[in-house]
């Protein structure tokens, strides 16, 4: 396979050491989003388990997507790249070719939690370890019920985290349970390589406690049985027949939800319009339901089949809110910095899973946030943050390695505020080229809106 197919677009040698996004008095424009990060690595991984080749189009090309490729020619998947966002799959029936191998994942949280779920049951020896902070990431709820189904896995440092060891192993149980509470990874990881391993009556998968992220499993889900699988929701869970992944000769990968976030809320704090394409009505991801939020505080929300606009009529101003975001933790932390320019708090819920991401980002956004001289508190799955008493400061932010940091902090121009964000590289984590997209929205050559 060509060298370049899976080589890490991100170096961390070339990444700029800041970026100053200067007081922003207007946004308008269209941005042509990125592929969505999460279809992208689901959609690698099931056209990798299929029987025959499937063409992905509309990609993500980023440090996630790269570590996944990566892996996946590790273990033996012919991979062939025909444009920057365009890769052909040769699948391999779910029988994993390559028997020994060693993975190495970055900080690819979802890339760590699948690829775990397929080495457990592939037949062979392996290893896999990231990053320093993927090692500090918990996987052990994921570990806990592939050992319940009877792989053998053992961590080499710390309990429940990478680097982790495989040994050859055989499922032997009809029933595994999965916390829902901590990351719906787990169950996606479970769910995409059940197909594999169901016995002939299925797998059924039992969910204990709430479920988180459910947008993303319902994803998961639909896009197995576009691949041909066959997945039955339980009172319980979900039931998963055996079988083999068909491969789709063509598959698109719409533009990523999350990322949208960042240019909605533009639009809205600095007057709009901004129009994200790739993505709009009917999508898979759950985080266009962020837009739905946007129009709580007062912005004016359009969307197509494959678009959402948003702009703030002249003289309206944002107000404060209360969002429970189990269901949005990605795209929800754009709305942290929104609250420098609103009127009222914004309150956001059911993020506990915040505390486990690249960083700990409650705890990262109330630090950085209190920067800009915001009134910020926090507790173990909340944060509230309101408009600063004294005005808004400028600020130095720290990004802390975590793309969704960078981005979300980059919004503070808006609210007036010169923003220093340092280390902005660790956005090409998802989205490699966002502060050029995000400077072709901005304008500083007028008044503010409204």
């Amino acid at each position: 396979m060509p060298a370049a197919l899976s080589e890490n677009s991100g170096a961390r040698a070339a990444r700029p050491d800041r970026f100053v996004v200067r007081p922003v008095t207007h946004a308008e424009g269209t941005v042509a989003l990125p592929g969505s990060k999460s279809i992208s690595n689901r959609a690698l991984f099931l056209a990798a388990m299929a029987e025959g080749t499937t063409r992905l189009e509309g990609l993500l090309k980023a440090d996630d997507t790269d570590r996944m490729i990566d892996s996946l020619e590790r273990l033996g998947i012919g991979m062939r790249r025909l444009a920057p966002d365009v890769v052909e799959v040769q699948g391999c029936a779910g029988r994993v070719p390559v028997k020994t191998a060693e993975l190495f994942v970055g900080n690819a949280g979802t890339a760590a939690r699948s690829l775990t779920a397929l080495l457990a049951f592939a037949g062979g020896s392996y290893r896999m370890d990231g990053i320093a902070r993927m090692r500090e990431r918990p996987i052990g709820d994921l570990l806990a019920a592939l050992r319940e189904l009877g792989a053998e896995i053992v961590c080499e440092n710390k309990d429940g985290c990478l680097p982790l060891v495989f040994s050859p192993a055989l499922p032997r149980s009809a029933v595994v349970h999965i916390r829902g509470s901590v990351s719906s990874q787990y169950l996606t990881a479970l769910l995409m390589t059940a197909p594999m391993i169901a016995p002939p009556e299925g797998l059924e998968i039992c969910i204990v406690g709430e479920l988180i992220s459910r947008p993303y499993v319902e994803m998961t889900a639909a896009m197995m049985r576009s691949f041909g699988a066959q997945v039955t929701k339980t009172p319980g869970g979900y039931r998963v027949a055996p079988g083999t992944y068909r491969a789709r000769s063509v598959c698109r990968v719409e533009a990523d939800a999350s990322s949208a976030s960042y240019f909605l809320a533009l639009g809205a704090l600095a007057g709009g319009p901004v129009t994200v394409t790739g993505v709009g009505e009917g999508s898979l991801q759950g985080d266009v339901a962020f837009a739905d939020v946007l129009e709580r505080m007062g912005a004016e929300v359009t969307k197509t089949a494959d678009s959402i606009t948003v702009r703030r009529p002249a003289g309206v101003a944002l107000t404060g809110v209360d969002v429970d975001c189990t269901a949005i933790p990605d795209a929800a932390m754009t709305l942290v910095p929104m609250a420098l320019c609103a009127t009222g708090a914004v309150r956001l819920t059911g993020i506990a899973s915040w505390r486990v991401k690249e960083t700990d980002r409650i705890k990262a956004m109330t630090t950085e946030m209190r920067k800009f001289g915001a009134v910020v508190e926090e507790g173990e799955d909340w944060i509230l943050a309101a408009h600063p008493v004294d005005g808004v400061r400028d600020a130095v932010v720290e990004t802390y390695d975590d793309h969704r940091m960078a981005m979300s902090l980059a919004l503070a121009a808006a609210a007036g505020a010169e923003v220093t964000v340092l280390d902005p590289g660790c956005t090409a984590k998802t989205f490699p080229n966002f502060f050029e997209a995000f400077e072709s929205l901005c304008r500083r050559d007028r008044a503010p809106h409204g």
